[in-house]
């Protein structure tokens, strides 16, 4: 069974208000920075983009709840947030994006943001979708052999969760008892693919208990409440207890690419009231009724994540591409059999 974490006013979370309003502050320079990503990609400067809009709010209160001085973080193409969170700054990915010769994951070899960090501790991943799962449960059993309290986080979205490497890399984690946690961002939707067609199930959650060990649902735009089940997540990996499966309930707010028309297949109704639940609203208001944030207050913070995503732009965008004669840098040269091996 799953346990399902609801949107919470829980005064005793770890959280104090002025970590909510720092948490808030990263969110909006990630929107900022999406929504700058894509005008980019219209310009014809960007080549493709997966928005985070949506998913803010589930990635910056898990970062929260981690310790990136120790812990690791197995990412998706989705992740603008949880990048930024955990130190990357807006001019290193819009490099990627770019595709610039400074871009620091792989020099602009790769798709955007896909490739390792070597400051920030980001694992290099794949377009190929959930392959990063079974390389979390391996990275979690390096640590559980060299008796670290690391905990590795590893993030998909519900499509991935009905890969066959999904099911291995859980199954390995619960028998192991590794201190993996998985974090689902569930947005009902593996590109044009509703979850209802997926699955038979109404809550992702629950395949946990099939690998023996905890799965929570938990309202993936509620900051307070996805720190709240991750911290108790973090918790129980750091005992030796094992991994958990969270699924954090968000929306996407965009089509899956730039290059997807998600009118398509979403009603406008679905689309409307998908809206309503974007998590950027729902923190900005929960701040206000507690009192840590004036509307002049949120109005320096929109101002300032703006200027400084401006700025960024100006500077990537006046730095140079790759050179030419850069191209095979860096790539492995076969030997025999004319050169293949």
């Amino acid at each position: 069974m799953s346990e399902t974490v609801k949107q919470s006013t829980n005064s005793n979370d770890q959280l104090s208000g002025e970590r909510l309003v720092e948490l808030y502050r990263t969110m909006v320079l990630s929107r900022y920075l999406d929504e700058r990503v894509w005008l980019l990609n219209r310009q014809g400067k960007a080549a493709i983009a997966a928005s985070a809009q949506g998913h803010e709010a589930a990635q910056v209160a898990c970062i929260e709840a981690s310790d990136p001085s120790k812990d690791h973080y197995l990412i998706y193409y989705r992740q603008f947030t949880a990048m930024i969170a955990l130190g990357t700054e807006p001019e290193e990915m819009l490099r990627g994006f770019l595709a610039k010769e400074a871009d620091p994951m792989s020099a602009a070899r790769q798709f955007p943001l896909h490739g390792a960090h070597p400051r920030v501790d980001l694992f290099n991943f794949s377009n190929v979708i959930a392959t990063q799962l079974p390389q979390a449960a391996g990275v979690a059993l390096a640590d559980k052999l060299k008796g670290s309290d690391a905990v590795t986080f590893v993030y998909f979205g519900d499509g991935a969760s009905s890969q066959g490497d999904t099911h291995e890399a859980m199954n390995f984690a619960g028998v192991h008892k590794l201190p993996v946690i998985f974090f689902c961002e569930n947005n009902r939707y593996a590109i044009s693919v509703p979850q209802e067609k997926q699955m038979g199930i109404d809550s992702l959650a629950s395949r946990a208990a099939g690998y023996g060990f905890p799965g929570i649902q938990v309202d993936g735009t509620d900051v307070v409440a996805v720190h709240e089940a991750t911290t108790a997540a973090v918790n129980r990996a750091r005992a030796g207890e094992g991994p958990t499966l969270i699924e954090a309930s968000v929306e996407r707010l965009l089509p899956h690419t730039t290059d997807d028309d998600h009118t398509r297949y979403r009603s406008a109704e679905d689309i409307s009231q998908m809206l309503e639940r974007d998590p950027i609203n729902i923190l900005s208001e929960l701040l206000k009724r507690r009192d840590l944030l004036t509307e002049s207050a949120d109005d320096e913070i929109h101002t300032s994540a703006k200027k400084r995503v401006n700025v960024a732009t100006d500077t990537v965008d006046a730095e140079p591409y790759p050179g030419v004669e850069t191209m095979f840098d860096n790539v492995v040269k076969g030997s025999g059999n004319g050169g293949n091996s």
